[in-house]
């Protein structure tokens, strides 16, 4: 008996788009109008019509689709071609063309590829100016996010490898008298190591022993070059590249769906984002393992799209650096990035040992003044480090906080080495996050830009890459970034949108910093310095 098969013939009815939802769908097209993308398009297709045939999909819906699909997770090229088939909202905006997921791909590669950046900062210009968006606070981090890589075709930077080869090959040169012109230390290069072959093999017509070095250095030449093609993919800032993506980099991630402690190796590309207004600004892709060198160039690519500087900034402890402090400085840019023992200073359990005062002296924890010294035949290792003295230690509560990483600890003095500059941005940065202000932009920081992260990789369950090479990355996660502000474009049309977020009230104070207690620091290094003696007593114990 056949029980799985249809027994009537019928009809398709032909549905409409609800009313409100032709409506957004509407606003959105003429949104994408006004935005100015359409150069970018009518060019490409008038292009295509000079050649004759037949007329390729309209650019200007394929555009609007792929924005669509990226907006609300259709992101894939094969989601796309779905879509297209199964949604009424991508018939409308096809009217009714049904392009295969290879016509989105080469439109994708030949159109938003080349001109990505230019494309975002349209929409986004537009969209601020849709939505009468104040910019002036700016808020930064960074994400990585996993590359379309094999995870197991990694390949480290042969730096060791290629030093060692080089020492063999200068012991082998010495052996059979070809040492001249070769460096006495370094990586020697593979063209000068080819001219020895070629010189050695000139001696080995009726020597044995010489045939045998010149086999071994034709193997040393031939690894020299290895090792010189992997250097050359690693490049001069990083470490690792993976063979299915020479353009990702070898990071570990927060979460390891391996070990679960993020202590793994995977394939990743690091993503710096600048949100205001819960609005992704601009964005910025590199091959960086940390954030701390990707602060200035997404400042930079602010500026360059939008004609000028955010008036605020604010980051986490991640970005605290002298050089990041000077780009603020120079461009007068408020400076509400956190530095790395802030946290520590403000709840008084990890305070700086002292503070710079305007007039070039420093205050130690228990009220002493220092002064600027000069030690003999010792410099400072710090940028523009100036020595300070310290003195009447051994009668101070905290003595034993202040002392706990130096050898000598029965001195009645303490010098400190102090970069200035340093000392005083980060002073600032104190003062300018503890003021009302400051709490503001720090209960903003946590619900815009980590807001933006989590919708990213929560709702719009995006965690890895779908394209390979830094370049189709960057405009995917691009395209990704679009799609996270025109939900709240979509938002807007239904008038459901809220942009504004938490405003510091006219009676709140400023936070004070925790006066620290010298017991507690002290008890508390007494207490690790303790744990560490048992602990290596317990260890000589095993190792008898």
């Amino acid at each position: 008996m056949i029980n799985f098969t249809t027994r009537k013939t019928f009809l398709v009815p032909s549905f409409e788009l609800d009313v409100e939802e032709r409506e957004n769908l509407d606003k959105f097209l003429l949104f994408l109008e006004e935005s100015g993308v359409s150069k970018f398009l009518t060019l490409k297709e008038d292009k295509e019509l000079e050649k004759g045939g037949r007329p390729s999909y309209s650019r200007h819906n394929l555009f609007a689709t792929i924005l669509y699909g990226f907006t609300f997770n259709s992101s894939s090229l094969r989601d796309l071609e779905s879509s297209c088939k199964y949604d009424l909202r991508y018939f409308y905006l096809m009217e009714q063309d049904r392009p295969g997921h290879t016509s989105f791909g080469d439109f994708i590669n030949e159109v938003i590829v080349p001109n990505r950046r230019e494309i975002f900062h349209l929409i986004t210009s537009q969209i601020i100016k849709e939505c009468e968006l104040n910019i002036d606070d700016a808020f930064i981090d960074g994400s990585k996010f996993e590359a379309d890589a094999n995870k197991y075709k990694f390949v480290w930077k042969p730096t060791k490898y290629h030093e060692n080869l080089s020492n063999k090959i200068r012991e082998l040169l010495s052996e059979v008298g070809l040492s001249r012109s070769i460096p006495e230390k370094g990586i020697i290069d593979s063209k000068l190591i080819a001219s020895k072959v070629s010189e050695l093999s000139k001696l080995t017509k009726d020597n044995i022993l010489l045939k045998k070095k010149y086999d071994l250095l034709r193997e040393y030449l031939a690894k020299a070059l290895d090792y010189e093609e992997k250097e050359r993919i690693c490049g001069p800032d990083r470490n690792s590249y993976y063979k299915t993506d020479h353009d990702a980099t070898a990071m570990c991630l927060k979460q390891d769906y391996y070990s679960g402690l993020g202590s793994s190796m995977h394939a990743a590309y690091n993503t710096q984002l600048l949100v205001s207004k819960g609005i992704i600004c601009t964005y910025y892709v590199s091959q960086s393992r940390n954030d701390i060198k990707d602060f200035i160039p997404v400042l930079e690519a602010f500026n360059r799209e939008f004609g000028f500087y955010p008036k605020r900034v604010c980051a986490d402890s991640g970005y605290g650096s002298l050089e990041n402090y000077e780009f603020l400085n120079e461009n007068k840019i408020e400076n509400y990035v956190k530095y790395f023992t802030f946290a520590g200073n403000v709840s008084g359990k990890n305070p700086d040992p002292y503070y710079l005062e305007d007039d070039g002296t420093i205050i130690c924890l228990n009220g002493n003044k220092g002064f600027e010294v000069k030690i003999e035949n010792r410099h400072p290792k710090k940028v523009d480090g100036i020595f300070y003295k310290i003195e009447d230690c051994n009668d101070c509560g905290f003595k034993d906080y202040c002392k706990r990483y130096l050898k000598n600890k029965n001195e009645d003095f303490k010098i400190f080495e102090v970069s200035q500059r340093l000392t005083y941005f980060k002073q600032e940065a104190m003062s300018n996050l503890l003021s009302v202000k400051g709490i503001e932009m720090r209960v903003n920081r946590s619900s815009q830009i980590e807001g933006a992260f989590g919708v990213l990789k929560e709702d719009m369950h995006y965690t890895r890459l779908r394209r390979t090479t830094m370049e189709n990355a960057e405009t995917e996660l691009m395209l990704t970034f679009l799609g996270y502000n025109l939900r709240k474009l979509f938002r807007h049309f239904e008038g459901k949108a809220k942009f504004t977020y938490w405003v510091a009230p006219e009676n709140l104070k400023p936070e004070e910093k925790k006066k620290p207690s010298a017991k507690r620091l002290s008890n508390k290094v007494n207490k690790k310095k303790n744990k560490s003696i048992n602990q290596q007593a317990k260890e000589n114990y095993k190792y008898k």
